[in-house]
Order: C-alpha cells, then structure tokens, then sequence
C-alpha cells in the first residue's frame, strides 16, 4: 500500500480492546451483564404507541430498552450511529406519567447539537404519546427556557452548563425527576463538564434511575458510574455488530490533493438531485471550498464551529428545509447533523480517526433509510481506508459511473 500512515497514528483495534479490558477488569464486582436479546420492538411488551412505524430495533436496542424500563440503573456501551439515542428515549417514554405535567427525566449532552437532536428524536418517537420535551442549551434565552419550564414539561433535554443554572434558579424542578441519562459521556468528560455534572447530581432526587451511554468508558467515565449508580447493568454492543446497513459505499481514487476540488464539481450536479454533506478535516478548509464552489456557481452551504450559534442554526435550517442543498462541513457537528433526507455523504477529507467514520456517515442511513457514501481517496489516504474497512469490517468499493442511478 502506498502512502502507509506514520507510526502511532493509526487505530489499533487490538489495543483498544486490551485496554477496556484491564480498565474493567476490577470492576466486576461493580457490574453485573445484561444478555437478554429482543429481536423485535414487539416483544418487549412497551406501550403500543412508543415506536410506531419502526422496524427492527439495532443491536443495542434489542439488549438495552427493556433494562432501562425495567428502571434499571444501565451502563450502555456502543459505537455512535448504532441507535443509542432510541434506545434511552424509548426507556424514558415508556416510563414517563403523561398525566403529570413536570420534569420527570432528564438528559444531559456535551453539545447543544446533539441536545437539540435528541429533542427531536424524543418527539419523533412519543409522538403520538403527547410527550411535551424542552431543549435546555446555552447560547439560547434563559427568560423563554424558563417560561417553557414553568408551563411545564415532561423531559428536560440540555447541557449541563445551562441545566445547572435553570436547577439553582429554580425554574427547573427536580423534585419529580427520576430519571437522569448522561449521553456521549466520554465526550462530556473530556469537555470538562465533570464537576458540573456532580453539581447537577447534588440537586436531584436521592433515589434516581441513572442511565450512562458511551462510545468509549474512560477511567473518569467508570468513577462517575460507581458515585452516581446503584448496581449497574453493563451491555456492550461490540464494534463487529455495528452495522452500516443500508448504506453503500464507495471510493474514488483522486490521486492527488489537488485533483479532489475538480472531482466534487464533476459530482455536484448529482449532487444537488438529493441532499448532501461533504466533510472536510478542518475549518479553514470548509471555508476554501466554499468559496471555490461558490466561485463556480454552485450553491453550497457550510457550518463550522468557528461560527456563533446564531449562524449555524441559521444556515442548519436552511439546510433542513431544503432551501440549500449541500451543506459543507467538519467532523466537530457531525454527531449533531441528522438531516430525514440526506441521502448522500461524500468524505472530501477521509476522517483522521476511523471512529469518525460512523459518525459522519452513520446519518444518512439512520432507522433503516438507504444512503450512499462517497469517499475521496488520495495516494496518502490508502492506509486510512484500509483502516476503516477493517475496523468496521466492511468493504468498499470503487464509484461506478452511474451515481445518479444509486440515489
């Protein structure tokens, strides 16, 4: 292979593995396995109402939404893109009293996209339960979080910086809570939310049901288990069981870097047909490429973290309502990205990390709909896909020219 990637950089699967291992090696005693496997949403005997319309639930799901009814204080690990979002609104939903109008579980997330997004999963899923859910996040008014709030709400979706203050106010009661959800824990620690998130424990009900959802279960993740939970159950949802279902994929080898931009445009109107995301590694890129697309006067839209809440919600719902039909982007909103039509996913960049890759893609193909991903693959990018292929065992093959037709 040409171009191999330098020592160190790249994923290693085995080490990954032998390191959980150890990290939970002590913690047996702590832990008990949750085996129990639901084929079917059926057989797990929820409301006749909550999922309406799905059809089979993911590997997580089938282990891990009966635990979390049950009341069971639940440790889930799996991948991002798997379905770890249903698998506690589902829990949450089929728990909640609708008939009492307070806050009765909340759920913490490290970004106000993906808090946003798990409100809307949460609606999609009770929607014919009546479920009333508010997106508590910074960058939003504190006076219309607590209007929402005092009107009352059934879940409370948010980050913990603006959760905490919405709990030392007041305007968020937490005497009926009983349900806390921690999602993409990992990623909360590394944020630095840690002691926000203990500070917000503080103020909730004593006896709670704790639900931790998590790609990975750094050191600082499994503490946070032993102080807060009770008893935990553990379901590990291991990467081979991870599906890109639905999704097919393909590379197209661009040889050079500079070859990729005359590439995109030779794609773009296939392109504009559907809806599409392309992702590049960096934020200055997103803004080279859109000025060259543009320049060719294609019409793109692009979001980066750089950019003030505002804008990005701005461009986003553009986006959404098909206004604008590219949307150009990094990996840093992918997890926040999930867009009904997109059915197109091309990775300008392939991801630094192989995880990425299910982040990026795992979109478009999310509750059983098809979608297509083409990859950009220069002489240096051949040892990542490789990579990616093997991490999550899947082959892709080269771009037939007939892309249109896949769509």
């Amino acid at each position: 292979m040409a171009g191999s990637a330098p020592e160190g950089t790249q994923f290693d699967a085995r080490q990954f593995d032998q390191k959980l291992n150890e990290v939970l090696e002590g913690q047996d005693e702590f832990f008990t396995s949750y085996d129990d496997v639901h084929e079917s949403f059926d057989a797990m005997g929820l409301q006749e109402n909550l999922l309406r319309g799905f059809e089979k639930p993911s590997a997580i799901q089938q282990r891990g939404i009966v635990p979390f009814c049950k009341g069971l204080d639940v440790i889930q690990q799996a991948q991002s893109g798997t379905g770890k979002t249903a698998t506690f609104c589902s829990g949450v939903l089929q728990q909640l009293d609708f008939s009492l109008i307070q806050c009765q579980a909340l759920v913490l997330a490290p970004t106000r996209e993906l808090a946003q997004q798990i409100e809307k999963v949460m609606r999609a899923l009770g929607d014919y339960l009546g479920v009333k859910v508010h997106a508590c996040v910074g960058g939003t008014s504190v006076r219309e979080d607590q209007r929402i709030l005092q009107a009352g709400v059934h879940v409370v979706v948010g980050t913990p910086g603006r959760v905490f203050d919405m709990l030392k106010r007041q305007s968020l009661r937490a005497d009926n809570i009983k349900m806390f959800v921690l999602d993409e824990a990992d990623e909360m620690l590394s944020r630095g939310f840690k002691d926000q998130i203990y500070d917000i424990f503080q103020l909730l009900p004593p006896k709670i049901q704790v639900g931790v959802f998590s790609a990975t279960m750094p050191p600082e993740a499994l503490e946070i288990t032993r102080k807060f939970m009770s008893k935990p159950v553990r379901i590990l949802v291991k990467r081979d069981e991870l599906t890109l279902e639905g999704i097919k994929q393909f590379y197209v080898n661009v040889e050079k870097e500079e070859w990729k931009l005359e590439t995109l445009c030779d794609l773009y109107e296939t392109l504009a047909i559907t809806q599409s995301v392309i992702f590049v590694n960096t934020r200055r890129k997103v803004d080279w490429l859109t000025d060259k697309m543009r320049s060719r006067d294609h019409t793109v839209s692009a979001t980066h973290g750089d950019m003030d809440q505002n804008t990005r919600d701005i461009i986003m719902r553009e986006f959404r309502s098909g206004s604008s039909r590219v949307l150009i982007t990094t990996d840093l909103l992918a997890r926040g990205i999930d867009v009904q039509q997109v059915s197109l996913v091309i990775n300008f960049d392939l991801p630094t990390q192989p995880e990425n890759y299910l982040h990026r893609i795992g979109r478009s193909g999310r509750f059983g709909r098809k979608g297509v991903a083409i990859n950009f693959v220069t002489r240096d990018d051949e040892r990542m896909l490789f990579d990616i292929q093997k991490f999550y065992n899947v082959v892709v093959e080269e771009l037939p020219s007939n892309v249109a037709d896949l769509l």
